[in-house]
């Protein structure tokens, strides 16, 4: 469907406590789900639906409202302190957060609710159940995947397994990413007849084969691997599976800004690693660069690593394979579901490098192959993963819960 044609303008809420949709319009350290929140926003707004995303306000001099483009406004809630914390301290300001939401709703109350992370959902269960209005909810990850995972690392509130199940059992529709995550709700109790899988989005326009292409170094191949730099992502499976790759470099895309970059922790111990292996002269780390430049790095490499030790989703494989480049992925998450072994790319065990050297070998030889699933991941992106697609199969769980709503 396109603008003005729809049976039904919506006012939508998108509830995004701490991911802001403004961060993800240059911050270089912005997430996935800042990115995902905006994109979604805009493109439910393409299709002649009107979107307001409240989102926590983290500094004094933010605006009570900004507008991001036409049709989606901003509202910054106040709730805790106006300065950045980290989201892991936030869950002791969602009841503030949940009063804002009731205020601003009494008067001018949305068609339907979209939160987005558990602690959002915990905010948006408490005012839709007071004020009778239909929640749809995204996780964008799930804290009994984080525990298993990171066990006594995990920083989470000790409530917040606890709290998500009630947040899928609370509200009308879960909206899960990927087929992995159903299975994980599953075993959480949660009704899989709540649950639809509509996959995150990316930007088919930005993200192309065609444009400029970065500087690549002095070696016959390169690798790259693109995300936040925190030891789950596994970079430092990738600098353990160069020792088995010669005349390749690998670039590491990330973390702070480059004149930061060595006061970095994690860039600290990945550099120790790549010393202790012998590859320290053939591992390069940019820092966090602006979203702008990413299509030109993911257009140099040979091949996209995506070695997480696990992934709700991830939306680097999707940025890769939008910009002709093979990924060689862990499988595990929502990767099971994006990337086509062996069509678009390679799925391998998390935690293995010589398995990762394997599969990147195997591409890096084969300039056929290589381009064989850089074509085919441009394919797989467009007829699947544009925002437009994405935001009607959103919209359709809107229409749904509306329809299913007793009047």
């Amino acid at each position: 469907m396109t603008p003005g044609t729809h049976a039904q303008q919506l006012s939508i809420a998108l509830v995004s406590e701490h991911a802001s949709p403004l961060a993800a319009l240059g911050g270089v350290d912005a997430g996935g789900q800042n990115v995902h929140v905006a994109r979604l926003a805009g493109a439910l707004a393409d299709r002649g639906h009107r979107v307001t995303v409240y989102t926590r306000r983290d500094s004094a001099d933010a605006p009570d409202t900004v507008p991001l483009r036409p049709g989606v406004q901003v509202r910054h809630v106040t709730a805790g302190p106006a300065e950045h914390l980290p989201k892991d301290r936030l869950l002791p300001y969602m009841p503030a957060f949940s009063r804002f939401l009731a205020e601003d709703w009494r008067s001018r109350p949305p068609d339907v609710v979209h939160s987005h992370f558990w602690m959002s959902g915990v905010a948006a269960l408490r005012t839709t159940r007071l004020l009778g209005l239909p929640l749809a909810h995204t996780y964008h990850a799930l804290g009994t995947v984080k525990r298993r995972h990171q066990k006594d690392a995990d920083t989470s509130p000790p409530s917040r397994i606890r709290l998500e199940t009630r947040v899928g059992r609370g509200c009308q529709r879960i909206i899960a990413t990927c087929r992995d995550e159903v299975a994980e709700l599953r075993r959480m109790d949660i009704p899989e007849s709540s649950v639809r899988v509509v996959p995150c989005g990316v930007d088919t326009s930005h993200f192309t084969p065609d444009g400029a292409v970065a500087r690549r170094g002095p070696y016959s191949h390169q690798l790259l691997q693109l995300g936040r730099l925190v030891p789950r992502k596994g970079a430092a499976v990738s600098v353990a599976a160069l020792a088995l790759l010669p005349d390749t470099e690998l670039v590491i895309v990330g973390g702070p800004p480059a004149d930061r970059i060595d006061e970095d922790d994690e860039v600290r111990r990945l550099r120790a690693l790549a010393l202790s292996a012998g590859v320290a002269d053939r591992v390069r780390f940019t820092g966090g660069v602006p979203p702008t430049d990413v299509p030109a790095l993911l257009r140099a490499a040979d091949v996209v690593l995506c070695p997480a030790d696990y992934e709700p989703f991830g939306i680097v494989p999707l940025e890769a394979m939008a910009c002709g480049t093979p990924v060689v992925a862990s499988a595990v998450g929502g990767q099971l579901d994006t990337v086509w072994d062996p069509g678009t790319g390679r799925l391998v065990p998390p935690g293995d490098p010589r398995a990762l050297a394997r599969a990147a070998a195997g591409l890096l030889v084969d300039r056929e192959a290589r381009l064989a699933c850089g074509a085919a991941g441009r394919r797989r992106v467009v007829t699947r993963y544009g925002w437009d697609r994405v935001a009607g199969a959103t919209e359709e769980v809107y229409l749904d819960v509306l329809h299913r709503r007793p009047s």
